[in-house]
């Protein structure tokens, strides 16, 4: 798939399925914006990119901080304009009972996973609506399809963002945007290899395919919704998930 000439924003792009997504869309021909919180792993895998000669640069943006996204997308615009393709796959979790979080981490989780996304869309949309042309492509999770045990509010807050999904697709059709949601199930990233191990052979057991995802895996799934192939789809959750949550 060709991304020649067009601009694009990938959040939590310093590791895991954000990093392989980025990777995806300049080996693609995209110019891409890594965009992390995590400036040391964020510069590195802008380099990383630039060193196979593709195009990519690093801005910090912290999803928790309404001023940080507010300069994040004044630097964004100044720099490439119109946004082509915005990847929301900034996200983190714990895993612990319900009744064991505590208000501040309730905040962060639905911060980081589902108000700094919405927030992010709302300051580069304008400018795609100008234009009459856009792909946005939300990355929530299965757990907030399904349900996740011990991931309550993460699961909350993520099908939060598959509903958020679905209405912006509604509302931005007529400005031919399309907007979509992947949604992983357990892959390997550092906030799997954050759970437990007794909870990890659990996963593993459940998944038909017995493994978990790659984070190119997941990428794979997210540039298609990027990409021209995807020109007549919109509101749509795709899962990756091995098989693991085969629902409607």
């Amino acid at each position: 798939m060709s991304f020649k000439d067009k601009m694009a924003v990938v959040t939590g792009a310093a590791s895991g399925i954000g990093q392989a997504t980025a990777e995806a869309l300049a080996e693609g021909g995209a110019t891409v914006i890594v965009a992390d919180v995590a400036r040391e792993k964020g510069e590195a895998a802008a380099a990383a990119i630039r060193a196979k000669g593709q195009r990519a640069e690093f801005l910090l943006v912290d999803l928790t901080s309404e001023a940080s996204i507010n300069a994040f997308a004044e630097a964004v615009h100044a720099k490439v304009g119109a946004v082509d393709i915005l990847v929301n796959g900034a996200g983190w979790g714990q895993t612990k009972p319900f009744w064991e979080c505590t208000p501040d981490l309730w905040e962060k989780l639905i911060s980081l996973n589902f108000v700094g996304p919405m927030k992010l869309v709302k300051a580069l949309l304008p400018k795609m609506m100008e234009r009459g042309s856009g792909k946005i492509v939300n990355i929530a999770s299965d757990a907030g399809r399904v349900g996740s045990l011990g991931e309550t509010i993460y699961s909350g807050a993520k099908g939060g963002l598959i509903a958020f999904t679905k209405s912006l697709a509604r509302e931005t059709a007529r400005y031919n945007i399309n907007v979509n949601c992947v949604c992983p199930g357990p892959t390997e990233t550092p906030l799997l290899f954050a759970v437990p191990e007794k909870h990890l052979e659990a996963f593993k057991k459940a998944i038909p395919f017995r493994r978990f995802g790659k984070p190119s895996e997941i990428a794979d799934a997210v540039v298609f919704f990027a990409s021209d192939r995807s020109s007549y789809i919109t509101g749509q959750v795709l899962s990756v998930s091995g098989g693991l949550t085969m629902v409607g």
